[in-house]
């Protein structure tokens, strides 16, 4: 099944369930935010692509997008002096692109194709509580460094929310969530969460910092 999104390309990577704030300024996603208010777009729903590090999106420059996304649905608007917006959204669905038109809206329109988990491999019960456990300990020894806020709940039932809010509570780069974004055995995704967590805990220990490179993606407001 296709269906037809606007899209928003950012530096940052939106995982399904996570929250993200933008400060918008640029006319055409001004636009956006008007058509997403007025229902021009349906269901308020745009879709979020992160564009590859060292690049930057223009008129012949689609290559720069990665081709999984995600799908945020408005939240808040906080409208601004100079037709500015302040607005927050919340991760939705997985979606893969199939085309992009330049020219149907102010704005970048793509054909998307949903991407669902599929079925894991080997799967049971005792192995997914095993696992769930391994990423929770990570996630606690990812904490325990004490260089981040407090630790959220996290879900403990469903698999696919788990290994997206443990990776949207810890400062990964642009690359690891995109991998994230586009594993869909969520058995695979969670196990690629608890190394990260661990391989992060490790970093944290050593430095006792963020590391320098990495401390542009602590932050989850984003400006387009």
């Amino acid at each position: 099944m296709t269906e037809t999104l606007p899209l928003f390309p950012l530096g940052s990577v939106l995982l399904p369930g996570g929250h993200l704030s933008l400060h918008i300024f640029e006319p055409r996603y001004r636009q956006l935010v008007v058509d997403l208010i007025g229902e021009v777009v349906p269901e308020r729903r745009f879709g979020v692509v992160a564009i590859r590090q060292g690049w930057e999106v223009g008129e012949d420059n689609i290559d720069s997008m990665y081709d999984v996304g995600c799908t945020a649905l408005l939240d808040q608007v906080r409208q601004l002096p100079g037709g500015r917006y302040d607005v927050s959204a919340r991760g939705e669905r997985r979606f893969r692109l199939l085309q992009i038109d330049r020219h149907a809206a102010p704005y970048l329109m793509a054909r998307v194709e949903w991407l669902p988990d599929t079925e894991p491999d080997n799967d049971s019960p005792a192995r997914r509580e095993r696992l769930v456990a391994a990423a929770q300990a990570a996630h606690q020894r990812y904490h325990s460094t004490g260089l981040r806020g407090s630790r959220r709940k996290m879900p403990t039932g469903d698999l696919a929310a788990l290994s997206y809010q443990l990776a949207d509570d810890c400062v990964l780069t642009v690359q690891d969530r995109q991998d994230l974004l586009a594993e869909t055995d969520p058995l695979l995704r969670l196990r690629h969460v608890r190394r990260l967590l661990l391989r992060e805990a490790s970093f944290l220990r050593e430095l006792r910092a963020i590391p320098a490179p990495l401390t542009e993606f602590a932050q989850h407001a984003s400006v387009n």
